[in-house]
């Protein structure tokens, strides 16, 4: 019969509810149904999904309280005087930025409900392709049918489960943005990196997608003064252009964080002490070591939220490597009016604006009269690590593999950023680099910039990319002197690129 909802979305993050706004912008009966599972180390948050939570915006004020920092520093040199030592206090900070998350939640809340839709705080399930089966907390049921369903649950951190003591004493980012304490000596395990952090250590896999939170995180903790060791078990920012990768690592250690290259985990053990004893294999050594740590966080990839929706049930199709749900051009699922958007769909980048940008798209296509897709090409982003590093397009390797070595033309150059002059700051990381095709306009296929407000650069440059820009029009452009952007409208260096493009890390 008659189905309660028009459209009813199943995650309450930055693309659900996007989605679910705009739905309701023409006046459609909509809802929204999202529950967030305690981590295994028992944390927990509101309304807004992983970004607005344990993603972007606690990552980048974090970084923002490191910067500060590394400005305090810089400081004395344009003629403060800054007493000393200076020292930082975590609980401050995490109180203030947990706050403000907090105000997010209930913003969402109320946007919700001034948009007239309806929510529920409700673990979902499908009963049948029309029909989710919700329950709360307490376990009360409650069913909700709808004529579309979006399913945008999200992803949640990897535990490396293989690994002895790693779910027991381990953390992810899903629990440090929420500490009310200095993690200490922190350890991260990024598959590839483990952390050392005042005593934390984070153990990252590079094997695994969004390597770049293990390095944010480790740059972050280093800022604020807390002793920082990164394992890593392979190469940095799989996925990135590795020229770029490698010198966002050498800045990183120059700017105090330590790398354990080429290493991997084996065991996590509870010390008398209560700090944690971590074991693992340098593998170029063929030796075992171990060290403690107050901290063990870990970094090795988030899987899709998809474990408890019942899937199997109604048809929907998934990855079975990844678990990811598939979707075509329209963000269809395998059964009719079913969709899923986010970091849940398969082949899709992992990003916050993406997910908005294709949910609204989704509600305007189902709604609106619109024919609109999502174009997913020359997405830009921002890796927040120490010195930012932020790109859009291919990276060399890539375009390599894409168009041939022959076909590749490179610019590119070192700067020093005005800033970094008087404070007599390090810039021997501070380099961007524009990759083309050599033909005659030489379209830009790629643009990487490392250094400060990377992210703000590159935002301005993506959309020239988007529209087409070559090389020519490049050089065309006036850059606003003195600005670190500007330099990127000075590139005059030219090499080939002579990448093998079979090089690994694409």
């Amino acid at each position: 019969g008659e189905k309660e909802y028009d459209l009813l979305v199943v995650g309450g993050g930055s693309g659900g509810l996007a989605c679910a706004k705009e739905a309701a912008q023409f006046g459609r009966k909509v809802a929204v149904l999202d529950y967030v599972e305690p981590s295994p180390q028992g944390t927990k948050w509101g309304l807004g999904g992983t970004c607005v939570n344990v993603g972007c915006i606690p990552k980048k004020l974090m970084h923002q309280a490191a910067l500060l920092g590394s400005a305090l520093k810089d400081a004395q040199h344009y003629g403060w005087n800054i007493a000393q030592p200076v020292h930082h206090t975590w609980s401050l900070m995490a109180q203030a930025v947990q706050n403000y998350v907090k105000s997010l939640n209930w913003g969402h809340r109320v946007q919700l409900q001034d948009k007239k839709v309806k929510y529920f705080n409700m673990k979902g399930s499908f009963s049948d392709p029309h029909t989710i089966r919700g329950l709360t907390k307490a376990g009360k049921e409650t069913i909700v049918t709808a004529e579309n369903i979006v399913i945008a649950t999200g992803g949640r951190p990897k535990y490396p489960t293989h690994i002895a003591g790693a779910l027991e004493y381990g953390i992810t980012s899903d629990d440090l943005f929420w500490l009310k304490k200095s993690p200490g000596k922190t350890s991260l395990e990024y598959y590839p990196f483990i952390l050392y952090l005042y005593e934390i250590i984070v153990y990252i896999s590079l094997t695994e997608a969004s390597p770049d939170v293990s390095l944010e995180c480790a740059g972050f903790l280093t800022g604020i003064g807390l002793d920082t060791t990164v394992m890593m078990r392979s190469i940095p920012l799989r996925g990135f252009d590795q020229q770029m990768a490698s010198l966002v690592t050498e800045y990183m250690e120059s700017y105090g964080t330590k790398f354990l290259k080429r290493c991997f985990p084996t065991k996590v053990e509870k010390l008398e002490s209560n700090r944690l004893q971590v074991t693992w294999k340098n593998t170029d050594l063929g030796t075992e070591e171990t060290d403690s740590f107050d901290t063990v966080m870990w970094a090795v990839g988030r899987a899709p939220d998809t474990e408890t929706l019942n899937l199997e049930t109604v048809g929907v199709k998934t990855n079975s490597e990844t678990g990811k749900i598939i979707v075509d051009a329209s963000e269809a699922t395998s059964v009719p009016h079913i969709y899923a958007i986010g970091d849940i769909t398969e082949g899709r980048p992992e990003l916050t604006p993406t997910a908005i940008a294709a949910g609204k798209l989704l509600a305007q296509r189902l709604f609106g009269q619109s024919s609109e897709l999502m174009d997913y090409d020359n997405v830009p982003t921002t890796v927040f690590t120490p010195l930012e590093y932020g790109c859009v397009g291919l990276s060399e390797e890539m375009a390599v593999r894409c168009y041939g070595s022959d076909n590749i033309e490179v610019y590119h150059a070192y700067y020093k950023p005005l800033e970094f002059t008087v404070a007599e700051r390090d810039a021997t990381q501070c380099y961007m680099k524009v990759v083309c095709l050599r033909e005659r306009e030489q379209r830009i296929l790629g643009l990487h910039f490392i250094g400060p407000n990377a992210g703000e650069v590159i935002q301005g440059f993506a959309l020239g990319i988007k529209c087409g820009a070559t090389y020519h029009q490049l050089m065309k452009t006036v850059g606003i002197h003195p600005t670190c952007a500007e330099e990127i409208t000075k590139l005059h260096i030219t090499k080939r690129s002579g990448l093998d493009a079979t090089v690994t890390g694409c």
